[in-house]
């Protein structure tokens, strides 16, 4: 710790990255220009632990099953799927900044962060892309706090309540908004 101030990423796991070309190697690093039009999955706070954590309200699929069967989708329709996963609210804000220019759009499970992160909401406004919010459980049959969302209004789609099949929606939407 120099000056006070903990370097960054300093006690921190790291992010889990990944992004894939259909029947090809990932291209160099992670951020490496992909051949294919890049769908972006972007997951909040608590989704590592999908499968572990209330399997009655959010189901038994983790979030590694989740991320297969993205990418099946994804490469069905020939995207390239880059999927991340953070408990940071910065690290997500920071991967909407990176994504938000370059992807053909956004999938995004801001989990806690949609009912309180006005940050979040500013990121995803500036986006070229369509951004479609998912919530695996439904956010409006939920506790009242759960039931407002600062994304909805800069989404141009959103999915409650279809489970982990709402990530595919969602690609399955995009592709379908393609031009």
């Amino acid at each position: 710790m120099a000056g006070g101030f903990p370097r960054m990423n300093e006690g921190r796991r790291p992010v889990e990255r990944r992004r894939t070309v259909p029947d090809q190697p990932p291209v160099g690093i992670v951020g490496a220009v992909s051949p294919l039009p890049v769908v972006a999955v972007l997951n909040g706070p608590n989704l590592n632990l999908l499968g572990e954590r209330e399997p009655d309200v959010y189901g038994s699929a983790t979030l590694e099953d989740v991320r297969e069967r993205c990418e099946v989708v994804a490469s069905a329709h020939g995207f390239a799927l880059d999927f991340r996963q953070t408990n940071h609210e910065g690290v997500l804000i920071d991967a909407i900044h990176e994504l938000g220019a370059s992807a053909a759009g956004l999938v995004v499970n801001a989990a806690g962060w949609t009912h309180t992160s006005v940050a979040i909401r500013d990121a995803l406004a500036k986006v070229v892309a369509p951004v479609v919010e998912v919530h695996i459980s439904d956010i409006h049959a939920r506790e009242e706090f759960r039931r407002f969302s600062y994304i909805t209004d800069v989404a141009a789609h959103v999915i409650v309540g279809r489970g982990t099949d709402g990530y595919l929606e969602a690609i399955d939407w995009l592709a379908a908004r393609r031009g």
